[in-house]
């Protein structure tokens, strides 16, 4: 048996290690930040997606969305961070992607996002000290301001970058929710928790969830199934 064979374990690595990796990427403060997220609220256009707007003959047609952002998601949610989405524009897509992963609440068509924001802590139980937001436009900065931790993507608005706490490396809608999950999880020492519960059937998503053949948009602006 090989060295690296003796050396295959699951987790691969410890909590510490993974700490200690978000604090070399982070620096202490922010990472110690980033330890106490509860709540993660994503805006969907440019955050979730890469931002690009499909239409057909009969209005929208076609969203991306990034297989290593899911399985973030997923993470996640089995490690008891809360997820909610909060957008300006009405998406039946948005709702079902969302509504398959679990989220904990999904606002849609929402451009008063101060509001809406204050809607999602109520119905998750969370408070703007265990939040983060993560934007990519001018009109997310009012809640930005908001939380404990505004995130945004390259792409944003010097504006929005300029007040947030982390810049992704990423592009929206092609990886940068996996990135900012991964050093939440990683800072906050529940990274193993979810590569453990990821591996249990209990905490795994169901087959309706992990098939893209029909399933249910939701609606205009609804708490999502927990």
């Amino acid at each position: 048996m090989s060295n690296n064979e003796q050396q295959r374990t699951w987790p691969p690595h410890s909590d510490s290690d993974y700490r200690q990796e978000a604090v070399v990427r982070l620096g202490e403060e922010l990472a110690d930040r980033l330890a106490g997220i509860r709540l993660l609220v994503f805006d969907a256009d440019g955050v979730l997606t890469p931002g690009n707007l499909i239409y057909g003959a009969e209005g929208e047609a076609l969203k991306e969305f990034h297989a290593h952002d899911g399985m973030g998601l997923v993470m996640a949610r089995v490690a008891g961070i809360k997820r909610a989405v909060l957008t300006g524009r009405n998406s039946k897509i948005v709702a079902r992607r969302c509504t398959e992963l679990r989220f904990d609440a999904i606002k849609l068509g929402r451009f008063d996002k101060v509001v809406a924001l204050k809607e999602i802590l109520s119905e998750t139980g969370c408070r703007p000290e265990d939040t983060l937001y993560m934007g990519d436009d001018l009109i997310d900065l009012p809640a930005m301001f908001a939380v404990r931790a505004p995130v945004s993507v390259p792409a944003a608005p010097l504006e929005v970058r300029e007040q947030s706490c982390y810049v992704t490396n990423a592009q929206g809608g092609q990886g940068a929710v996996r990135e900012i999950i991964d050093l939440v999880l990683k800072s906050s020492g529940l990274y193993t928790l979810a590569l453990e519960r990821l591996l249990d059937k209990a905490w795994q998503p169901t087959a309706a969830e992990l098939s893209s053949d029909g399933g249910t948009a939701g609606r205009r602006d609804r708490k999502a199934d927990s």
